[in-house]
């Protein structure tokens, strides 16, 4: 989709971009071919210009090339070149505050591994394990994920990245990643009603307590939302698709739920519930 793609270029919107398809200025190549665009003078010097870094950025993949020019809620045109280097992430916190609090957990799944990192335990192997992605997966990671991880490792995270929290919401999907998921049809089964400072208080009874269930229940928790971000990425790129004349071409499968290796303790979270 992203050789199809035009308004990553400065001063090209989403009309201009439409005008070009419907003149049958379907990808890069064809403006390249084309005797006269219908844009003025300017803006097709300017697309040529812009078309040759993106086609040196694309061929060395270089996806943060086209993050950066992209409005939020088109990000998700990332996904169908660099699906195959995504990683799904969502991090687990003491709190809010990127100077005062710390990460506990981290879910990483790539589509087809899952991998966790904990506090205490492995967390420091994952600003490492990140570099062998290209494109990131979040949501609300803009805003939260993402510059929490940067502080908190002291690294600078310049990976392409969709966060789904705006592709969602140009579809008309809000509510968070909870209210998200309800409205695709997906159930959380056991972590029903668990959320972001619900795992706060599963990481204090992990380690105040000692109790293995905790950190599991947690890790279930972590590991159920980056799960389910494949899902969403998957179905908001058809979605998205839909709305250009290449869905034809470009859809794709949504791929099956993989094994989760952990289960959360239902006493553990009744425990926790009765106390609040």
């Amino acid at each position: 989709m992203l050789q199809n793609t035009f308004c990553h270029i400065t001063g090209i919107g989403q009309k201009t971009e439409t005008r070009l398809w419907d003149a049958g200025i379907h990808a890069w190549p064809d403006f390249t071919a084309a005797t006269h665009p219908p844009v003025s003078r300017a803006k097709t010097s300017r697309i040529r210009h812009d078309l040759a870094d993106s086609q040196h950025a694309l061929k060395n993949r270089q996806p943060g090339y086209f993050s950066r020019r992209l409005p939020p809620d088109q990000q998700w045109r990332l996904f169908g070149d660099f699906c195959d280097r995504t990683a799904y992430i969502d991090i687990e916190t003491t709190g809010m505050s990127r100077g005062f609090n710390r990460i506990t957990t981290i879910a990483l799944y790539d589509g087809s591994d899952i991998r966790y990192y904990v506090y205490g335990r492995n967390l420091e192997h994952f600003a490492e394990d990140i570099r062998h992605y290209d494109l990131l997966v979040t949501y609300n990671g803009k805003s939260f994920d993402l510059p929490f991880i940067e502080r908190f490792f002291d690294i600078r995270i310049d990976h392409g990245h969709v966060d789904l929290r705006y592709v969602l919401k140009s579809l008309g999907y809000s509510g968070g990643l909870k209210g998200c998921e309800k409205q695709f049809g997906l159930s959380r089964n056991a972590l029903e009603g668990v959320d972001g400072y619900f795992a706060v208080l599963l990481w204090h009874e992990y380690e105040k307590q000692g109790d293995p269930r905790a950190l599991e229940t947690l890790l279930a928790y972590n590991i159920e939302d980056v799960v389910n971000l494949e899902y969403l990425m998957h179905a908001a790129y058809n979605l998205k698709l839909a709305q250009t004349p290449f869905v034809s071409r470009f859809s794709l499968c949504v791929p099956s739920r993989p094994f989760v290796p952990f289960v959360p303790d239902p006493a553990v979270i009744n425990r926790i519930k009765r106390n609040l």
